[in-house]
């Protein structure tokens, strides 16, 4: 039972306090870090638990009223107040329900967005771009910093590929279900006829991950230098400052080639290559779970059609709630916001039928 855990919850995080302030661990930067995040996690659920526990002492006193007691006005108090309390009871049982669902442990990181034009030739690479907007604009609303790492771009103003890093607050919790298959249905300025197209996009969301936590062996990486080509200025072409990283035993492979210098370039492809290598890994470890039980949000396998928008009917579709909106115009402005909470709340609302099941 999930309310058996409370001592054990409350002695963790008494003990935290002690460890906090212990001169020792306050001068290891990465230890103080650690406890410091494992304390915030665990704030919110002792607060709960603890006055869980008073109101079911309150609830055991109040019945001890009812049964001690002959006087009927104080009967009646009894009666009000005990099912005043055994509604808040039912209130924090299911608020601790919530707090208990297991933590992505990414989810307060920056991510890597890929976003690359699939199947639809010049249409898919322009709807790549309105993805890249769409993004852009909703970072902004939310405070974040978009910088493009890497892109290829066409001749009409799409994109073959962009890769993107995007940080502020939280940002992979709300942005980790937009990897998949992108679908736009809309008439192509280059159609005659105006007849309406499909194409299709694709979006991949990674952590990014820092040193401590993922690491990867350098004796794994193959680096190759070569010259760098396209615009970009005199440094193009003349200098080796080009760099490819292979991870040998996952085949994951970086190119990077935008940065102003070959050391700038290693430092960008490493910190995708780690991204793409942990997502490769997660993903490995995931399929025999969705194997046994289909996430509702999906494996965020980026052959997965995830959502359709169609610009004749000012409609978007996100295929794995089921929601439609009519209000693509707003949607694609970067007015995400009614999309992604949709999706929080049922993983939420998945998750915590998980935890029912295996705890009740």
């Amino acid at each position: 039972m999930i309310f058996d855990q409370a001592d054990t919850f409350i002695a963790r995080y008494d003990e935290l306090a002690e460890l906090m302030s212990d001169p020792e661990v306050i001068n290891d930067n990465r230890r103080f870090r650690e406890l410091s995040k494992e304390e915030a996690d665990l704030r919110p659920k002792v607060q709960a638990f603890k006055k869980y526990q008073n109101v079911v002492s309150d609830i055991e006193g109040t019945e001890e009223v009812l049964s001690d007691s002959s006087d009927p006005d104080m009967q009646e108090m009894a009666k009000e107040e005990l099912k005043a309390l055994k509604e808040e009871q039912a209130e924090l049982e299911e608020e601790i329900k919530v707090l208990m669902i297991p933590k992505d442990p990414n989810d307060d990181k920056n991510i890597i967005m890929e976003i690359r034009g699939a199947a639809g030739g010049d249409e898919a690479q322009l709807f790549a771009g309105d993805l890249y907007n769409m993004y852009s604009r909703y970072a902004e609303s939310q405070g974040w910093s978009v910088e493009v790492v890497e892109s290829s771009s066409n001749d009409i103003g799409g994109f073959k590929e962009i890769i993107l890093q995007i940080s502020g607050e939280n940002v992979y919790s709300k942005l980790k279900f937009e990897s998949g298959a992108h679908r736009v249905q809309r008439v192509p300025e280059t159609e005659s006829q105006g007849r309406v197209h499909t194409s299709t996009a694709t979006v991949g969301v990674m952590p990014e991950l820092e040193d401590l936590d993922f690491e990867i062996d350098e004796n794994d990486i193959r680096v190759d230098i070569y010259h760098a080509s396209g615009a970009g200025g005199q440094h193009v072409n003349k200098t080796a400052s080009a760099v490819r990283m292979t991870h040998e035993p996952t085949g994951v492979v970086v190119a990077m080639q935008d940065q102003r210098s070959q050391q700038q370039n290693r430092e960008k492809a490493m910190m995708i290559l780690r991204s793409r290598v942990y997502e490769k890994l997660q993903s490995e470890q995931q399929s025999e779970y969705d194997s046994k039980r289909k996430n509702l949000v999906g494996t965020g396998d980026r052959s997965e059609r995830i959502r359709t928008y169609n610009y004749p009917q000012n409609r978007v579709t996100d295929h794995r709630i089921n929601l439609t909106i009519q209000k693509l115009d707003r949607i694609v402005a970067g007015e995400l916001d009614e999309v992604i909470d949709a999706l929080l709340l049922a993983d939420q609302a998945d998750r915590l039928e998980e935890l029912n099941e295996s705890s009740f």
